[in-house]
């Protein structure tokens, strides 16, 4: 066969485009119509862009992608530099911010929760102790006084503030030169360190103690009261004694004439020769709660002192 008529057979096969209609030509012969390969033509290019995509996508991936950068733009400058009126809801509270507020409420208390004592005579507390006893008179010539119990959790921080009681002192008040028989209670700091008295010490007393029958006083108070029961409960203040001994030592290490044995002991309803008195319940609250762990001290003078 000619390579012409393998040709012509070619020429003749219909056309393979779906759906394409055939009629006879001008010479005979049969084949696509000029619309239908025109439209088979218009579907292979439509196949061709298929994969493309819709029309359009991409000026919207392109809108997105500008809206994305305008919002990272616009977050960075409130950021950095927020518009004026955004200080207003700051300016409206003016109070300082909470970290601020918690340590000025962490302050210490000038006082050192001790109000009624001078700096001078604060300065005088040891550093460690940890319990303390504060009397505190009316006046400087005045019998009539307060004792207050007080205690801190750590050396150095603030005093707390306990139960307070009356109290009675000196007949002739305070003094810091105190001299024996002049009837003033020595004023000052004073260790607290050891305790006796006629009863039996009170269930949980730490201090030493010494219970003796020697703790009965003589004779009538300075009002003519009876003095009775006034050492039922004894705590030697620590002013001109030896410590880590009974209360009824009669040692006097800085000599005879600054008096002695001045004790915290049962009130008997009226002023001392030097001593300090209070309501026997206290008496026992005292020796129940005081510790010579705790470094206990009495700090006795006149309101201010």
């Amino acid at each position: 066969m000619s390579k012409h008529a393998r040709a012509g057979s070619r020429a003749t096969r219909p056309s393979r485009t779906p759906g394409a209609t055939s009629q006879s030509g001008p010479t005979g012969q049969t084949g696509p119509t000029r619309r239908t390969r025109a439209g088979g033509k218009r579907r292979a290019d439509r196949g061709d862009r298929a994969p493309r995509g819709p029309r359009g996508s991409r000026p919207l991936a392109f809108a997105a992608a500008l809206g994305l950068l305008g919002f990272g733009a616009a977050w960075v400058y409130l950021a950095h530099d927020p518009p004026a009126n955004a200080a207003a809801p700051a300016a409206a509270d003016a109070r300082p911010p909470a970290e601020q507020r918690a340590a000025r409420a962490a302050e210490r208390d000038p006082f050192q929760g001790l109000p009624e004592v001078s700096e001078r005579t604060r300065a005088k507390i040891p550093a460690d102790a940890r319990q303390l006893i504060l009397v505190t008179g009316k006046a400087k010539d005045s019998s009539e006084s307060t004792a207050t119990l007080y205690s801190r959790p750590a050396a150095g921080t603030d005093w707390l503030k306990s139960q307070s009681w009356p109290a009675r002192n000196g007949a002739k008040g305070w003094s810091t030169e105190r001299t024996y028989g002049d009837l003033t209670s020595p004023e000052g700091v004073f260790a607290l360190t050891d305790a006796g008295g006629l009863l039996a010490k009170p269930p949980g007393t730490k201090f030493p103690y010494d219970q003796d029958s020697g703790f009965v006083a003589s004779g009538l108070g300075v009002n003519g009261e009876s003095l009775s029961g006034s050492f039922d409960y004894v705590v030697a203040i620590d002013f001109n004694r030896r410590t880590g001994v009974s209360p009824l030592d009669p040692t006097k290490p800085e000599g005879e004439q600054k008096g002695g044995n001045i004790w915290l002991h049962v009130d008997h309803d009226g002023p001392s020769q030097g001593c300090v008195g209070i309501p026997k319940a206290a008496m026992q609250k005292v020796l129940e709660t005081l510790d010579p762990a705790a470094k206990p001290v009495i700090v006795m003078g006149p309101k201010g002192f």
